[in-house]
């Protein structure tokens, strides 16, 4: 795999040290699939970000390798691709730490190859564990997210201020969507470093033609006095009710409560 200039430059010295340990590693093993090496190390490059985002890119390597298996002789199909799982799920977990949403696919995935019936052929257990994989990423991934924009955009009222934090998928997606409904409204991104992901949103949602004001989360105090709704990416919300995100996610909430901003 070839990296740019700007994947280079973004990268710290510590990940580039591991990105070349793990292409000597790849170069000399075959445990673990291309599609799976490349998966990886896009993750390490920081070109695949975003819970979900990985989340279907892995699944996406699972699918080209579980297409390229082939049962080795005298061995069971379940244990010995469980293995090859494993260790694609070791490398991916060396690149980048898995999300939430990343962690619950693999356990689904492994328990589906563990109660495979012994009748099935190996491209009748195959087809079924695609289908499997399919069926999370359209049930958990896709048909949640249109749910949550769905809900979003039926928030939103012409003449509002809209501030998000950073770069979300479903958020960016909910103000898209608004937007397309011919809704009037504005945005204002606050970003953080060191990766300034919120950036990357700005530049898109003006693309778009939304209006948007992009400021950083030590200001986010001299823009909230504006803002009447607040979006926020999560990577999941807990049983308890407490949500999991980013670094820092946490502040603007509380500043947004401060000022009495509602929803």
């Amino acid at each position: 795999m070839e990296l740019s200039y700007l994947d280079i430059c973004h990268s710290t010295k510590m990940e580039l040290s591991f990105l070349i340990s793990s292409l000597d590693i790849f170069s000399l093993s075959r445990c673990i699939h291309l599609y799976s090496s490349q998966v990886g190390l896009r993750y390490l490059a920081g070109d695949i970000g975003g819970g979900n985002v990985r989340c279907i890119a892995m699944l996406g390597a699972f699918k080209d390798a579980i297409r390229d298996y082939s049962t080795p002789p005298e061995k069971n199909l379940d244990k010995d691709l469980l293995s090859n799982i494993n260790s694609y799920v070791s490398f991916l977990m060396g690149c980048r730490p898995c999300s939430t949403s990343m962690e619950n696919a693999i356990r689904i995935l492994r328990n589906r190859n563990a109660n495979l019936p012994l009748s099935l052929s190996e491209s009748e257990a195959k087809a079924g564990l695609l289908s499997d994989i399919d069926r999370f990423i359209n049930k958990k991934i896709t048909s949640a997210d249109q749910v949550i924009v769905k809900h979003g955009v039926s928030k939103i009222r012409d003449g509002d201020v809209l501030l998000t934090c950073s770069s979300s998928a479903v958020v960016e997606a909910m103000l898209l969507s608004t937007h397309d409904h011919g809704k009037q409204f504005r945005v204002v991104v606050v970003d953080s470093r060191p990766k300034l992901e919120g950036h990357a949103l700005l530049r898109r949602l003006v693309a778009k033609g939304l209006s948007c004001t992009y400021t950083h989360i030590y200001a986010v105090s001299y823009k909230m006095h504006e803002v009447t709704k607040v979006f926020m990416g999560a990577a999941s919300v807990l049983s308890n009710g407490t949500v999991y995100s980013r670094i820092g996610t946490a502040c603007v909430p509380m500043v947004a409560n401060k000022f009495r901003v509602i929803n």
